[in-house]
C-alpha cells in the first residue's frame, strides 16, 4: 500500500507545471487520436491531425507535448502537441532572428500586399521584399519554398515579417564582386536579358548588369534591341569594356560573328554591280542591305539621271528588291554609296546633239524663279530663260510679265553646261536686236510722236517703236521749270518730241518736248547743254536718269 503512494506522490502535479513542454510516450493510436502518456497520474489525448505526418504515428514513440491543464471533465490531462510545436518553433525564430540568419519557408497564399509563408507560424513577405525588382504575378510563388531573413518580429502578437530580397541582394553582391574579379575584355559569358531599352539591353550575368548597345547587337541594322531580343532570353555575349570603378560593363553580340566590313573595297570595289533590298526610306535617299550586316545608301540624286524626285517613296518602297552600282565605299565610316541612275547612259552625255548651241526649240514653261524660266524639252531635260534673255527692249524684273506656268514656247539654245546639267535658252534671240540698228531708225532731230507710258520724278517715259521706250527728262518737258512732272504731263497722254541723244551702247533714247519747235542752231544748243549736265546738280543727267529707270519703272508698262 505503501509502495503505491510512494508512486502517486512521485506522479503528482507538483512535478509538473501547466504550460511547460514535457516528453510523453504513445500508448494507443486511435483511429481519430492517440493516447499519450507523460508520467502523470492520467494519460492525455491528441488529436492526429496535429501530427505532421498521423499515418507514421506508432506506439512507443517519444512526443513533444504542451501541458495545457493537468486534467479536463472527463479526468484526463489536456496535452498539444501543436501547440509544443508552435512554442519550440517561435523560440527557434526569434533565435534566428536574432542571430541575423536565414530560415526556409513555403509560401502559403497572397494577401493583399504581398505573401503569407510558413516557417512553423505564418510569416508576412511583403512584395517589395520578394525579388530585386518586385514581380507582377505573385501566384507564382504559391506553394513554393524560398530562403527568406526574418526582419521584424512582435512577441506579443507573434507577427513575423520576412524578407527575401535581402538574401538575393547578399548574393548578388557576392557574385558581382566575383565576376569582376575574374572577367576580363574579350571574355565570353552568358547572362539573361533583364531589361529592354529603346537604346539597349541590359544583361544579367549572374549578379552583374552589363548593357548590350543597339549598335553591339547586329551588324546589320536594327531600329530597336526588341527585334532581336526581349526579357528572359539567355544570350552569349562579349565583354568589350570593363569599369571597375563604376561597376560597369559593356557588352557585344555581333564581335561574335566575322565583321562583314572588313576587305568590303575588295568584295566590292567602285563600279561594281549589286543587288539588294530597301530596307528604310528617308527624306534624303534609300537604305539598301547588299549583304548581311551590309547597308548602302542611295542617295536621291542618284535614283534618275533626269527625273524630278521629290521623295525616295515615290519611286521605292521597304523591301523591294533593287540593282544598283557601287560609287564609293568608306570601310572605316561603314558607309557604301550607291547609284540606280548609273545602270543607264546618261542622257546628257549626248544633249548636244539633241540640242545643239544655236538651234530653236520649243518646249512647256515647267517652273517660273525670281531670276527666270524652266522649260521642259523632254522628259527629264529642263532649259532655263534668264530673265535677261527674255527682251531686248523691256527689263523684266519678273518673267511673269512675259511667260505664265504652260505656256508652249519657242527659244534658242545659247549655252550647254553637261557638268552641272544645265541648258541656257534665249527668247529674245529669235529676233534681231533693234538696238543694232537703232540709229538708222532713230536719228538725232527726229520728230516722233508717242504716248506716255510712265511718270517718275525724274521725267516721263514715252513708248516709240519696237516697244522701246524714251526718256524726256524733266529738263526737256517745258521752257519753264517744272517743278513735279505729273503736275504737267500725264500717263496715257500722246506727246511729240524730238530726239536729242541716241546712245546704242547704253541702249538709251533722250526725248525733248520742248526742243520740238527748235531751229536746228538751237536743237544743237541744247543738246550741248544736255551733255554737260553733271551728277549732283539740280537735274540729274540722262545717264542717271535712265539708271533710275532699272530702280523704278518697267519699260512698256502701261
Amino acid at each position: 500500500m505503501a509502495s503505491i503512494m510512494d508512486e502517486l506522490l512521485t506522479k503528482s502535479p507538483k512535478s509538473f507545471v501547466e504550460g511547460t513542454i514535457v516528453t510523453g510516450k504513445i500508448l494507443q493510436v486511435r483511429e481519430r487520436e492517440v493516447l499519450v502518456d507523460i508520467g502523470y497520474k492520467s494519460e492525455g489525448v491528441i488529436s492526429k491531425n496535429e501530427f505532421d505526418e498521423p499515418d507514421k504515428v506508432k506506439v512507443g514513440d517519444e512526443v513533444l507535448v504542451l501541458l495545457e491543464r493537468f486534467e479536463n471533465d472527463e479526468g484526463c490531462v489536456v496535452l498539444s502537441k501543436e501547440k509544443a510545436d508552435q512554442r519550440q518553433n517561435w523560440e527557434r525564430i526569434v533565435k534566428i532572428h536574432e542571430e541575423g540568419g536565414i530560415i526556409e519557408g513555403k509560401v502559403r497564399s497572397v494577401v493583399k500586399g504581398g505573401l503569407i509563408v510558413n516557417i512553423g507560424c505564418d510569416a508576412f513577405l511583403p512584395g517589395s521584399q520578394i525579388d530585386i525588382v518586385p514581380p507582377k504575378n505573385l501566384n507564382q510563388f504559391v506553394g513554393q519554398p524560398m530562403q527568406i531573413r526574418i526582419v521584424k518580429l512582435n512577441d506579443d502578437r507573434k507577427n513575423v515579417v520576412v524578407s527575401r530580397r535581402e538574401i538575393l541582394e547578399e548574393e548578388r553582391s557576392r557574385k558581382r564582386a566575383e565576376l569582376f574579379n575574374t572577367i576580363s575584355k574579350g571574355s565570353n559569358v552568358k547572362g539573361l536579358v533583364k531589361n529592354i531599352t529603346d537604346f539597349g539591353a541590359f544583361v544579367d550575368l549572374d549578379g552583374l548588369d552589363g548593357l548590350l548597345h543597339i549598335t553591339d547587337m547586329s551588324w546589320n541594322r536594327i531600329n530597336h534591341p526588341s527585334e532581336m531580343l526581349k526579357v528572359g532570353d539567355e544570350v552569349d555575349v562579349i565583354i568589350l569594356d570593363v569599369d571597375r570603378e563604376k561597376e560597369r560593363v559593356s557588352l557585344g553580340l555581333k564581335q561574335k560573328t566575322e565583321n562583314p566590313w572588313e576587305k568590303i573595297a575588295e568584295r566590292m570595289p567602285v563600279g561594281t554591280k549589286v543587288k539588294g533590298t530597301v530596307t528604310n526610306l528617308l527624306p534624303y535617299g534609300a537604305f539598301v542591305q547588299i549583304e548581311s550586316g551590309i547597308e548602302g545608301l542611295i542617295h536621291i540624286s542618284e535614283l534618275s539621271w533626269t527625273k524630278r524626285i521629290a521623295r525616295p517613296s515615290d519611286v521605292l518602297k521597304v523591301g523591294q528588291e533593287v540593282d544598283a552600282v557601287v560609287l564609293n565605299v568608306n570601310p572605316d565610316e561603314q558607309k557604301v554609296s550607291l547609284g540606280v541612275r548609273q545602270l543607264e547612259s546618261n542622257p546628257w552625255d549626248e544633249v548636244h546633239l539633241r540640242f545643239p548651241v544655236g538651234r530653236t526649240v520649243k518646249g512647256i514653261v515647267r517652273n517660273l524663279t525670281a531670276y527666270g524660266a524652266f522649260v521642259e524639252l523632254e522628259d527629264g531635260i529642263d532649259g532655263m530663260i534668264h530673265v535677261s534673255d527674255m527682251s531686248w527692249t523691256r527689263k523684266i524684273n519678273h518673267p511673269s510679265d512675259m511667260l505664265k506656268k504652260g505656256d508652249e514656247v519657242e527659244a534658242q539654245v545659247l549655252e550647254i553646261d553637261k557638268v552641272n546639267q544645265r541648258i541656257s535658252l534665249g527668247l529674245k534671240q529669235l529676233t534681231e536686236d533693234p538696238w543694232k540698228t537703232i540709229e538708222t531708225r532713230f536719228k538725232i532731230g527726229d520728230m516722233l510722236t508717242g504716248k506716255i507710258t510712265k511718270l517718275a520724278s525724274f521725267g516721263a517715259f514715252v513708248q516709240l517703236q519696237d516697244d522701246i521706250d524714251g526718256l524726256v527728262h524733266i529738263s526737256q518737258i517745258s521752257e519753264e521749270r517744272v517743278e513735279k512732272v505729273k503736275d504737267v504731263l500725264k500717263a496715257g497722254q500722246e506727246v511729240t518730241a524730238r530726239i536729242i541723244k541716241v546712245d546704242r551702247m547704253e541702249r538709251r533714247i533722250g526725248l525733248s518736248i520742248k526742243a520740238a519747235n527748235y531751229s536746228p542752231e538751237q536743237l544743237e544748243a541744247e543738246r550741248a547743254a544736255f551733255d554737260t549736265i553733271k551728277p549732283g546738280e539740280d537735274l540729274v543727267t540722262m545717264g542717271s536718269a535712265f539708271d533710275k529707270l532699272d530702280e523704278e519703272y518697267r519699260p512698256g508698262q502701261k
